[in-house]
């Protein structure tokens, strides 16, 4: 059976296929090319090859295919796909293949187009972000002067205004933008760290590559090699979960609403039932809840991760691989579900 993400049908209702291109095969493939040619290039500038040779590394990395089936294969051995990656790059640069991957690393590459990918997302997520806000802004100008029924543990409380439940939904969001734009340059860093972490291999000009290919990626530079503290991926991964747990809130909040013998909010498009036609079932609103624990679940497993061994990790490194891009769709969903679910409201407000 597939991931619900690329399920033949499960897919209609969890796959954001934005986010998931920022994460699919093709995207690692981007962006490690690209760290491989800025670092070709990197190598001339600093001397460590012959300028024009690098250049023509380079080149011949943007240009060149990939034999997939090898790289499989490759990963399945060596556990990683750089050793098949870089023979192939090796092979397409020819007699310039002394300027390729010359004191890089598996971990340099695949965590730095990792960290491509995790800035990518945090530009979608920001802007979802905000047109979610305005969004719930617009839903408590129109109407949040009307009168709710407050709630508390399920029980009726005080009477409350439409605004007042809306807030708990929308002002979370203005704190996750402020927290999205503090972390990015925590999270969208550039790692260079040779066999060790120590970039020992590059030697006086390892502050020189390490910048160059920075800027050519648009990556911040930290400090140090990030090989054994992953804290900016669990950073990120706690965004996700913060972001989709705020929203699984609103989705909750919508489905009670929705109730039968409620009926405090009026929504357009819901989903229909096999046995009972008289249904019209808030499916978004529940999405929003089970994207919500997804990911709560799935940060545990990240935090697991962050437990890396000496100076490299095959176990811990591996796990970040297969919960993280589930995480990052799950949190692009929950925004798009979001959006399209205020804009089925077509009331919100104590029935007449």
């Amino acid at each position: 059976m597939s991931h619900v993400f690329t399920h033949p049908w499960l897919a209609g209702l969890f796959a954001d296929p934005e986010t998931a291109a920022l994460w699919s095969p093709e995207a690692q493939l981007v962006g490690m090319r690209r760290f491989e040619a800025a670092w070709s290039r990197a190598l001339g500038r600093a001397g460590r090859v012959d300028a024009e040779s690098a250049e023509a590394a380079a080149r011949a990395i943007e240009a060149m295919s990939f034999d997939l089936a090898d790289l499989r294969e490759g990963t399945g051995q060596d556990g990683v796909v750089i050793p098949r990656l870089v023979a192939q790059m090796k092979a397409a640069a020819g007699p310039a293949k002394a300027a390729v991957h010359s004191g890089a690393t598996s971990q340099d590459v695949i965590d730095t187009s990792l960290a491509l990918s995790m800035a990518a997302s945090l530009d979608l997520f920001e802007t979802r972000l905000a047109e979610l806000n305005a969004a719930l802004l617009r839903l408590s100008a129109e109407f949040g002067d009307s009168p709710l029924m407050g709630r508390t543990r399920m029980q009726a409380a005080t009477e409350i205004t439409v605004a007042d439940r809306i807030a708990p939904w929308q002002q979370p969001l203005e704190a996750h933008l402020q927290r999205l734009r503090e972390m990015r340059p925590r999270v969208a860093r550039v790692q260079i760290g040779g066999a060790s972490g120590d970039r020992r291999a590059l030697a006086a000009e390892a502050d020189q590559i390490t910048r160059e290919v920075a800027g050519a990626l648009g990556l911040a530079n930290p400090p140090r090699a990030w090989h054994a503290m992953r804290d900016g991926v669990a950073e990120f991964a706690g965004l996700c979960a913060l972001i989709s747990g705020t929203l699984g809130k609103m989705g909750q909040d919508i489905a009670l609403m929705a109730q039968q013998g409620i009926g405090e909010i009026s929504l357009s498009g819901g989903g229909s039932s096999s046995a009972m036609p008289h249904k019209q079932n808030p499916v978004l609103a529940e999405l929003l809840v089970t994207l919500a624990r997804y990911n709560a679940g799935s940060l545990g497993q990240i935090h697991q991760a962050m437990v890396h061994e000496q100076e490299r990790s095959g176990a811990a490194w591996a796990l970040e691989w297969m919960v993280l891009p589930g995480m990052a769709e799950s949190t692009g969903r929950a925004l798009s579900v979001a959006q399209t679910l205020c804009s089925q409201i077509r009331r919100i407000g104590t029935p007449a």
